[in-house]
């Protein structure tokens, strides 16, 4: 990965969080002093789930900051693996939040309390709904401009929120019909916590693990490396070993059996270069004889 590509993706790690904290702060001051005014338990939820989107932020301007440190002698493949870490660290932080407030939904149903909601239940909730699919659209934009992760997964943070306020707003406005409205409310933000909180880890598990190339990227590097008129190479067992901040890909080749070895590695060279010229990723080119006939 190139270095403007990376400064790009430290950047609107550095970016996103900060613009996402100054707003969930506000958000949630808001949030909660109008769920302790009407004792709603799905808007006081609700606000600790807009106060984890800034700290999960928090998160992010650390990931942003470790992963843009230099390789070293103890990590040479750099400390681009931050971010997922970061990532990893919201989802159980969601998983968290959406145990606490599960638990509390199901006693307050237990006890059968309902809720009073007022205007400004309603004005701040719809605020909310606003603001959050509005950073959660910025995240995204950022995350898929650059390649950050993490702040992807704060986006899906803030889309969480923004659906969970949806939901408030709907039972504010049928909880004069349903005393237990607040109580469903509060489970159903929960699953939705959940939800995403699987989504996120599962992503970030996925990368970490290692994914195949996908048939777009294999024929990308296929049209590159024809580009260079070396005649039929049979490429193949194409392996992308990603280290968020760097990014390496290992493959073989098939040459002539009748080729020197330094006929071979001139050929695995050119590849080589070729590859990080066009993607900006280091190669390692694997050679073979042809395939002997059965």
């Amino acid at each position: 990965m190139n270095k403007n590509k990376n400064s790009e993706r430290i950047r609107a790690g550095y970016l996103e969080g900060a613009v996402s904290i100054v707003v969930n702060t506000v958000l949630f001051a808001a949030k909660i002093y109008t769920g302790i005014v009407t004792g709603s338990i799905a808007l006081i939820a609700d606000a600790w789930h807009t106060l984890s989107d800034s700290l999960s932020s928090v998160v992010v301007v650390i990931a942003a900051k470790l992963s843009g440190k230099k390789s070293d002698p103890e990590h040479p493949f750099g400390h681009g693996r931050w971010e997922q870490i970061a990532a990893l660290f919201i989802a159980f932080f969601l998983a968290v939040i959406a145990y606490d407030f599960a638990k509390d939904s199901i006693e307050r149903f237990n006890a059968k309390q309902e809720t009073n909601f007022g205007m400004l239940a309603i004005i701040v909730t719809i605020i909310s709904i606003v603001a959050k699919e509005a950073l959660a659209q910025y995240a995204f934009y950022l995350g898929k401009k650059t390649g950050n992760s993490s702040v992807s997964a704060d986006g899906w943070h803030h889309r969480s929120d923004a659906l969970s306020s949806v939901i408030v707003l709907a039972g504010i406005l049928f909880a004069s019909k349903f005393w237990w409205i607040d109580s469903a409310l509060g489970i159903i933000i929960s699953l939705m916590l959940f939800y995403a909180a699987y989504k996120i880890a599962k992503e970030t598990v996925d990368k970490l693990l290692g994914q195949p190339p996908s048939k777009d990227f294999k024929e990308k590097i296929n049209a590159s490396v024809l580009s260079l008129n070396l005649g039929e190479l049979n490429l193949h067992h194409l392996h992308i070993h990603n280290y968020v901040s760097h990014q390496e890909l290992t493959m073989h080749i098939r040459l002539d059996g009748r080729m020197t070895i330094e006929e071979g590695h001139n050929i695995a060279t050119l590849i080589e270069k070729k590859i990080e010229n066009d993607f900006g990723m280091e190669a390692t080119v694997h050679m073979e004889p042809p395939r002997r006939q059965k």
